[in-house]
């Protein structure tokens, strides 16, 4: 397998510090055969990198582009305010339980379980419960997985079944023992 080789030799050092409206500076590479070929490349580095849609141009407003497009044509870019059902769990606050409230059902705890990444539903004998297992690399990071994760939860007042499957293998169950199930 043939390697290709190239150098770059920028007129500027790398680190320039400059405004985005700096015109692009141009670079000479060398290709593998040893001939010298002119390439333009921006000085500025995109700090945000790409991150979606753009906002359309005026002149392609003007065009009528989307007058053919389905659905909402307004560019306005919105910014919804979640309502509490959107918001993440690890932002909400906890609260002692009365022994007299009711565990979630479990279609509302299915459809909370789309916002926990790895975790599974589990439906036991003693009600509703979660779970989620680790790999780690090895018994040493286990037992640090298992102090990290009892540190933030002693804070809660919470105590989860933490435990070690296999020596690289660190398993925890959540549920609230009191009500006999999951609860927020």
């Amino acid at each position: 397998m043939a390697v290709a080789s190239h150098r770059c030799f920028f007129s500027h050092p790398l680190h320039h510090s400059s405004l985005p409206s700096t015109p692009p500076t141009p670079s000479l590479l060398l290709t593998p055969q040893g001939r010298a070929s002119l390439k333009i490349r921006a000085s500025v580095v995109d700090v945000l990198g790409d991150f979606g849609a753009r906002d359309p141009f005026p002149a392609e407003i003007a065009s009528g582009f989307a007058e053919k497009v389905l659905g909402n044509v307004d560019t306005e870019h919105r910014i919804l305010i979640p309502n509490l059902s959107a918001l993440s769990l690890a932002q909400q606050n906890y609260t002692p339980l009365s022994p007299l409230q009711r565990p979630i059902l479990k279609e509302d705890a299915q459809k909370l379980l789309r916002k926990l990444v790895g975790w599974r539903l589990m439906d036991e004998p003693e009600g509703l419960k979660l779970q989620c297992l680790w790999k780690v690399r090895d018994f040493k990071c286990g037992v640090e997985l298992i102090r990290r994760i009892s540190n933030v939860v002693e804070v809660t007042g919470h105590c989860p079944n933490l435990h070690l499957e296999n020596p690289n293998q660190v398993s925890a169950e959540l549920w609230t023992a009191s009500i006999g199930g999951l609860s927020i």
